[in-house]
């Protein structure tokens, strides 16, 4: 599994002009579900989220966690992230999961972020979103399950 994860100050997802989801301060991730993906994934990518090192301790320095500060996480599924786009001009999506293999990984990275105790707001699956965000820094950071980066 693939996540680009933000740091935000707020964020909000709409889907078809209604808000769906909304949070202030903690980790937007954008995630994408690798066709070899499975629950071992999920579980470790949250948490890699849950305890990311990016947010300010007492004394300033970016060494305290989401469970720490209290923050939300958001989710929102995006097969792009597994778009290759090396050859040509137009994304080749071939490592992507299908929905219906895709959907219940995304839902057992949220299950499992509120198993350790964060707070998870979620977009719609397979839905247009608008995602609006606030970046914090701006700090992102890539995440890959299979350390491919």
């Amino acid at each position: 599994m693939r996540a680009v994860a933000q740091r935000v100050a707020r964020a909000r997802i709409t889907v078809d002009g209604a808000c769906i989801a909304e949070m202030g301060a903690g980790l937007l991730a954008l995630i994408g579900v690798g066709k070899d993906d499975g629950p071992g994934a999920a579980e470790e990518l949250a948490r890699k989220l849950v305890h990311l090192r990016v947010f300010a301790d007492a004394a300033g320095v970016n060494n305290a966690s989401l469970a720490e500060i209290g923050g939300t996480l958001g989710l929102v599924s995006q097969f792009t992230l597994f778009g290759d786009a090396r050859k040509g001009r137009r994304p080749s999506y071939f490592d992507a999961a299908p929905p219906e293999h895709a959907e219940p990984l995304v839902e057992a990275v949220a299950s499992a972020a509120r198993a350790l105790g964060v707070a998870v707001v979620t977009g719609r699956f397979r839905a247009h979103m608008l995602v609006e965000l606030a970046n914090d820094g701006p700090v992102t950071i890539l995440l890959d399950t299979d350390r491919r980066f």
